[in-house]
This record gives C-alpha cells, structure tokens and sequence, in this order.
C-alpha cells in the first residue's frame, strides 16, 4: 500500500514538472495580470486583482532590492546535490511576493537547484499531497531529488519566524486580523528576506 501511494504522489509530481514554468515565466504573468486587471486561479474577484497588483509591485522590488550576505552565499554555493525546488503559488498571495523572489535569488547561486512554479488551482491533485496543517496554504516548496525523484523536504508557506508570529497570534486571538496581516507585511519589509534565505539553507544542509 505505501508503494503504491508513492508511485502515485511520483506521478502527480512528474505531471506537475511537465506543466511548470520557470520563475521569469511567473514573473511575466504576474507583469501582465498587473496590467489587464487579472489574477491567477479558478476565482476572480476585485480583490484577488488589486493583490495580484500588489503583489507585483512587490516581487519587483525584492528581485531588485534582496541582498545575500557573502556567507550565505558560500553556504550556498557548496551545495553539490540535483534537487529542483517546485513551488506551488498563486499571483494573489501575499506570502508568495515576498518569499519567491528569495527563493530565485538563492536558486541563482546554484546551478544545481532547478526552480520551477505551479498554480495551486490548476494543480489540486498537487496542493493535495502537500497540505499545511490540512489547509491549502501557498507557496508551498516542495524539494525534489532529481536523481532518485523523491521529494526530500518542504518549505512554506512561510520562514520559521513568521510562521510563529502567526501561530502566536492565532491562539491569543482566534483569527488574524486586517491589523495583524499589515505587521506581517512590515516584518516581511523589515526583515528583508534573510529569514527564509536562513530556512533556505537548512533545506540544502539537511
């Protein structure tokens, strides 16, 4: 039974390669979505359309702005695997603007690190396999070795830290709040990305 359940999450998997885009690919998207007044996913609402603008604001700047500190970068560089980090994601996702432009700089350090995107809503049977405390939480990374094709590790759909900021806040409150959402943006701001390049990291050395 588990054998089978492996062939099947190997073949979802593979399907899903074969339908991925590159990081620029996504990039242009969101670029054109931002301009038509569209967003990416099976809903389209006025509000999914301004964060898709949003969003592209955002992804504009951190693949201009994000730094990589020259000990991050060796620690990168180091890594001598075969791995493609597939992403799954969504034009509209806060999380996503801030955390994939990261994972492409990181990514662009390697040759060895393939990095590819998927949309969540053309790839339920994906997000599926890949849920986040039963929740169809984006991005979503999911680590493939590409000699064995196994998935090896994951990652989303936030670093560590900020993912504690929500736990923490979620059983104090119950909910996030508009108010609490805007501190996240801030700290995504304030911390400027070197959190999840940290998490980054960890996956290759793990």
């Amino acid at each position: 039974m588990q054998a089978t359940r492996t062939i099947v999450k190997n073949e979802v998997i593979q399907k899903s390669l074969e339908n991925a885009m590159t990081y620029q690919e996504f990039r242009d998207l969101v670029k054109e979505l931002s301009k038509t007044g569209g967003a990416t996913g099976h809903e389209q609402t006025a509000a999914l359309v301004g964060y898709t603008k949003v969003n592209e604001s955002r992804m504009k700047r951190w693949d201009k702005t994000l730094k990589v500190s020259e000990t991050d970068t060796e620690a990168i560089k180091t890594f001598n695997g075969d791995i493609t980090w597939l992403v799954i994601a969504e034009s509209w996702c806060g999380d996503a603007a801030h955390v994939m432009p990261v994972i492409n700089k990181v990514a662009e350090l390697n040759a060895n690190i393939d990095y590819k995107v998927v949309l969540r809503d053309d790839n339920d049977e994906l997000m599926n396999l890949f849920l986040t405390n039963g929740g169809k939480s984006i991005p979503k990374l999911i680590m493939i070795d590409n000699t064995t094709g196994e998935v090896v590790n994951t990652f989303g759909p936030r670093p560590k830290t900020a993912t504690k900021l929500v736990a923490d806040y979620k059983a104090e409150h119950g909910v996030l709040t508009a108010e609490f959402k805007e501190s996240l943006q801030t700290w995504y701001n304030l911390n400027k990305g070197q959190s999840t390049i940290s998490d980054l990291i960890g996956l290759l050395k793990a």
